[in-house]
């Protein structure tokens, strides 16, 4: 659950804009040709600012054009809200967590795929304790921490590595908008939290970061989602997306001008200067090949994260009212199905990836 507080005044600014081209679009009628057209959400965070970049310079149209449809690319200020919207079909597709994609879409019977997987967390999301250094001294203290997010799967990880469990500590319900806030306040003594709200949260003088995602390399995952049924009937979806990103990996991992440009305005986007989110790219482990990607999300060690945190899952009550057990709902990976395979919702499609290793724009 990566998100953080959305810059309302272009999204306002974009909803006039959207408004305006409706209004034009009845004037004038239907156009000549009716192209498919498909809309993807995303909320600001470092290995997703790339889609504001894919709007932005026009690459999401060329790729779009190419393959005869129309894809809008929409930013939210809520990232759970965002991921709501698309569980309730006002969007094709979404950016979200892999925990996020199993509990939301997939839990509410959404059948999911997902298309792209962006990165890993490899450090971005942390436990911080004020005035304590060490993890194990969290045990008896009251917790901040978006509940039942990724900062708290992280947490119980955390607890798992000292030998502690949940019932050590207490979790105050915190929202993402609210943690740097409620991190200066004298009576928070811990907190769990992602960037870039962890960088601020970090620079506080008695703050001491005791564990982060770098210690769970592969476990918080960042994905483009689509509704699998919309991308079974328009396959062209799927490779207009991909083929949009891994034109923008190639780009935003290049040292060339180009490569500084897109970085900038991605870093400029999420409401922080290059150096600012380069720091960031550091804690994240990016896949900026789709043979990267493709290998990572291959891997069997993807199906044992995926295990892991659908016990999580299951035990914090987020599979469902109807869940009995963790395997509720059913995820196909490349290696293996984990759960209920006559019920499976989430799906590691790995087919689109491997397609963009071969094409070039």
């Amino acid at each position: 659950m990566h998100h953080s507080a959305g810059l309302r005044i272009r999204f306002t600014a974009a909803l006039l804009v959207v408004g305006a081209a409706l209004l034009a679009h009845s004037a004038y009628g239907v156009a000549d040709e009716i192209k498919p057209k498909f809309r993807v959400a995303w909320t600001v965070y470092v290995g997703w600012m790339p889609w504001d970049y894919a709007a932005q310079s026009g690459i999401m149209k060329k790729w779009a054009d190419k393959l005869g449809i129309e894809v809008e690319i929409v930013q939210l200020n809520d990232y759970v809200e965002s991921i709501n919207q698309y569980t309730a079909g006002k969007f094709d597709g979404c950016v979200m967590t892999n925990m996020d994609a199993l509990t939301i879409p997939a839990a509410g019977g959404v059948d999911s795929t997902a298309l792209i997987v962006g990165d890993f967390s490899n450090g971005n999301d942390g436990v911080v304790l004020k005035g304590k250094d060490k993890l194990a001294d969290i045990k008896g203290q009251r917790v901040n921490l978006v509940e039942l997010s990724v900062s708290h799967y992280l947490l119980a990880r955390a607890l798992q590595s000292i030998k502690a469990s949940e019932k050590d500590i207490k979790v105050v319900n915190t929202s993402d908008a609210d943690i740097v806030a409620a991190a200066s306040a004298s009576d928070t003594t811990a907190l769990v939290t992602w960037n870039p709200q962890l960088s601020e949260v970090k620079k506080l003088p008695t703050a001491h970061e005791v564990f982060n995602s770098s210690q769970i390399p592969g476990e918080i995952i960042d994905l483009m989602v689509v509704n699998s049924a919309k991308l079974k009937a328009n396959p062209k979806l799927g490779q207009a997306l991909v083929g949009a990103w891994y034109e923008i990996m190639e780009l935003m991992s290049s040292p060339s001008p180009a490569g500084v440009a897109a970085r900038t305005a991605m870093a400029k986007a999420s409401g922080t200067d290059l150096a600012g989110f380069e720091s960031q790219l550091k804690t994240t482990r990016m896949f900026y090949t789709p043979a990267d990607a493709v290998k990572f999300t291959q891997s069997p060690a993807l199906a044992n994260t995926m295990q892991q945190v659908a016990e999580f899952s299951f035990m914090h009550g987020l599979l469902g009212e109807g869940a009995k057990s963790a395997g509720a709902v059913g995820i196909a990976t490349a290696s293996r199905t984990i759960g209920a395979s006559a019920n499976v919702k989430l799906r590691f499609d790995d087919s689109f990836m491997q397609q963009a290793v071969s094409v070039k724009p």
